[in-house]
């Protein structure tokens, strides 16, 4: 299986860089090969200071060794040895009508002493997040988010809708970073769901990227905006900061097993900004966005 994933998200980096490149038409993403002392290693891929794009990465890793020892105590084990593969994005365009958008597609598996599977399961999601609000974006990458679950089990969507609402909520803001998507996680063999059942699954999910992020993009890129908007997308970067080192459990996986800390931090944004008490105008476009965060909708 863990062979079986590393080509499939090893193909989509090509296939996810290359289709940006075109849409930026200037930028180019710069490749960083990168081992991991303790086992594996990487392959990021950055692109900045596009014609489109502020900023983003696709980065895909491999990773293998002891597990350890914080991470052992998180799950609960003794002396395990562990494999992890993932592929991980975030985008940050230029233009503040144009969304925010991370994905990642990852596979884990944990193993004993004798060398054999313990443990096993994948995990992953996609998950877009506007400055300004535009419903038929929205409805659009939440309709490609679930015609891609409906091909597997008509239940995942609105489970897997429902748990990244609850995931990327930013508790101490009382505020969704996003207007969701999918997440799932601990996607291990059932009754109902093989391995090879969850790796048709997510490979789904991360085929269908493409088509729920390209067309809002390639719509909102190009249109006007002012130096109030581009401050507003500052301050809700500023969110967007606050979630990923507070509350992600990526970033505090990559950080409890020595990973590499430029791709780690790769997600976030280069322009950002802390105003103190900061509050939108009431009933403005900015206030709008902020209802919406507080109180998740049902898009589709």
């Amino acid at each position: 299986m863990k062979e079986q994933f590393v080509a499939y998200i090893r193909a989509l980096q090509d296939t996810i860089t290359s289709r940006l490149e075109v849409i930026d038409g200037k930028a180019k993403f710069e490749e960083d090969l990168w081992n991991r002392p303790e086992g594996g290693g990487g392959r990021t891929r950055v692109i900045e200071n596009g014609a489109v794009f502020e900023k983003g990465g696709v980065n895909i890793s491999e990773v293998h060794g002891k597990l350890p020892e914080s991470m052992q105590q998180y799950f609960g084990v003794k002396d395990a040895n562990f494999f992890a593969c993932g592929l991980s994005l975030v985008l940050h365009p230029i233009n503040p009508m144009a969304p925010t958008v991370h994905a990642n597609w990852r596979y884990f598996e944990m193993y004993n002493q004798e060398g054999e599977i313990v443990d096993q399961w994948f995990g992953g999601g996609q998950d877009l997040t506007p400055y300004y609000l535009f419903e038929e974006d929205a409805t659009h990458f939440h309709q490609t988010c679930k015609n891609a679950c409906d091909k597997h089990n008509e239940t995942f969507y609105p489970k897997y809708k429902a748990r990244c609402d609850e995931y990327f909520y930013n508790a101490h803001r009382e505020e969704a970073r996003g207007l969701g998507g999918l997440f799932f996680d601990y996607c291990k063999v059932s009754e109902e769901m093989s391995m090879q059942d969850w790796f048709n699954f997510v490979t789904e999910v991360g085929n269908s990227f493409l088509d729920a992020y390209c067309p809002i993009i390639e719509k909102r890129m190009n249109l006007p905006f002012t130096d109030a908007q581009q401050t507003w997308q500052e301050i809700r970067r500023g969110r967007y900061v606050e979630f990923n080192l507070v509350h992600d459990k990526g970033t505090l996986f990559g950080l409890k097993t020595n990973g590499r800390i430029e791709s780690i931090l790769m997600s976030l944004p280069p322009k950002v900004q802390w105003v103190y008490d900061h509050h939108p105008e009431k009933d403005s476009a900015e206030e709008k966005l902020l209802s919406v965060l507080k109180n998740p909708k049902n898009w589709v």
